[in-house]
């Protein structure tokens, strides 16, 4: 649901070739599938819902967004509050028997599967293949020819004291069970210089048992490429794809597709602070010259613009991130910061999106609301508008446009107690470290008719400078210093709309947000 005159940054350019990275926003730990002409990538959604996000492209390089798997995370009492590094981590997409499949880790509880007849669903309920703590980066393997079915998973350090190892098992043709105790595929610490192995992807390719797999840390690391005659080893190792002379940091996991006309080709991320982990697509093919080793990219290393894959023709795209809220709904690109709750919306008629005004002890702080309307930094370079109505009679309610990550600040309007210049006036706010709450980053004014246009310019390096028009004839004037973005843990910086009011009883208004334009 894109609003009019929405520009999406696309990487097509338009002549038979592409600009990396193809998706330029934060679609982390990306795997892709081919099913006949079409392909479907789905990422990483941490403690965002929906989750595992569902995206689909004729051509690998013009992608939108089409649902997610899905709607809920659990334990519910787990994510009834943000828990911004928990939940999905690195989900592996296959298409098996007529069915799609996702498995992932959830670090907490263990690796998680959902499968789907039709990628929009429905997708089963999560099903726990493997309880236990720091299970992640999960990958299945059905091999055609046998009738055997297999799992790869690494492991988080965090939770389980265990780092840089790969971890096989036999599974069950039906993904459901586990056949064994479990093996240890690779133990990157007996490999001179690798260190943090994980996000495996396995594959079977001419009687082999390939694993794609990063090592080196997202900001700095490599993909390394595993093979053996045999699944549980021994695997013989390779770095296929590293920065060498580019400015492509850390370029690693991800998943190697290939299309109807024999192209092979590998997406995977690159880590980039703020804007989280923009996706890269890869052309990639096996040399038979040096021992049948696949080759990544430019001999190696990541390429800025290459021709197309031989596909079918397809416009240039790219996920929405703009939103004229039609009907009151708002469009796949949103996701809230934890589990949702009935009342958190208010259906009507019209256009335009109502937020009930949630009442809380903690809207201080948006890092701890779970009430917040979140979408990934669609660009490097954007510009982002919306109006604001806040339709609140409690003092204290409260209503916003908002960057968010370890440090956030927000623009909107605020309730007044004492009920002066109308009873609400603009507000700019911020917090800049995790222990800070949010203090004002200027002199409020006036809007007495609780009416506000909204803008946020966002500039390389992601620093943000936050605009309003109250509707007093001067139009758009700047508010605060510039605010430079920051990312969570994993996660990148993200876009959010909020309503809250202090604790209380009863209902406490709405706040109605309408013409969500973003521009890149």
């Amino acid at each position: 649901m894109s609003a009019a005159g929405e520009r999406p940054w696309t990487a097509d350019l338009g002549n038979g070739t592409y600009r990396n990275p193809v998706l330029n926003a934060d679609w982390s730990d990306p795997d892709v599938v081919r099913a006949g002409d079409d392909f479907y990538l789905t990422a990483s959604s941490f403690g965002r819902v929906p989750g595992l996000p569902l995206l689909h492209s004729r051509d690998l390089v013009n992608w939108t967004l089409i649902g997610h798997a899905l709607d809920r995370l659990e334990p519910a009492a787990d994510f009834a509050v943000p828990r911004h590094d928990c939940g999905v981590w690195a989900p592996s997409l296959r298409h098996h028997a007529g069915r799609f499949w996702i498995f992932w880790g959830d670090p907490d509880h263990g690796i998680q599967q959902i499968n789907a007849e039709d990628i929009r669903g429905p997708w089963s309920a999560p099903h726990l293949v493997k309880a236990g703590k720091g299970l992640i980066d999960a990958c299945p393997l059905w091999d055609e020819e046998t009738g055997e079915a297999y799992l790869v998973h690494a492991w988080a350090k965090s939770r389980s004291g265990i780092k840089n190892r790969l971890t096989g098992h036999r599974m069950s043709p039906d993904g459901r069970e586990l056949l064994d105790e479990g093996k240890t595929l690779i133990d990157a610490d007996t490999i001179p210089g690798w260190f943090t192995l994980e996000g495996p992807k396995l594959y079977r390719r001419d009687g082999e048992f390939w694993i794609l797999a990063p090592a080196g840390g997202v900001t700095t690391g490599w993909q390394g490429a595993f093979r053996s005659r045999e699944f549980f080893g021994p695997y013989e190792e390779r770095v296929v794809l590293a920065q060498g002379r580019t400015e492509v940091n850390g370029p690693h996991q991800g998943g190697w597709v290939t299309t109807a006309a024999g192209e092979d080709w590998f997406l995977h991320f690159q880590e980039r602070g703020a804007y989280g982990r923009v996706v890269h697509l890869q052309p990639m093919r096996w040399d038979a010259e040096d021992g049948g080793w696949p080759v990544i990219g430019d001999g190696g290393e990541p390429v800025s613009v290459h021709t197309k894959p031989a596909a079918p023709e397809q416009s240039a795209a790219a996920p929405a991130s703009g939103d004229s809220f039609p009907g009151g709904r708002y469009g796949r690109q949103w996701q809230w910061t934890a589990d949702p709750r009935p009342g958190w919306t208010v259906e009507h008629g019209g256009d335009g999106l109502r937020l009930s005004c949630v009442r809380t002890a903690y809207a201080h702080d948006l890092r701890a609301l779970p009430n917040v309307l979140v979408q990934r930094l669609p660009a490097e370079t954007f510009t982002v508008e919306a109006g604001l109505t806040l339709g609140s009679e409690a003092a204290g309610a409260k209503a916003g446009l908002a960057v968010l990550g370890d440090a956030f600040s927000w623009i909107g309007l605020e309730r007044s107690a004492d009920g002066a210049d109308g009873g609400i006036r603009l507000v700019h706010r911020y917090a800049e470290t995790v222990a800070e709450h949010e203090r004002d980053a200027a002199h409020s004014r006036p809007a007495p008719e609780g009416r506000v246009r909204l803008r946020i310019e966002v500039t390389p390096g992601a620093r943000c400078r936050f605009f309003a028009d109250t509707g007093d004839g001067t139009g758009f004037r700047p508010s605060g210093q510039v605010f430079a973005a920051t990312p969570w843990r994993w996660v990148g910086a993200l876009l959010g709309l909020f309503a809250t009011a202090p604790p209380g009883t009863g209902p406490a208004g709405t706040a109605c947000f309408t013409g969500f334009r973003t521009t890149a």
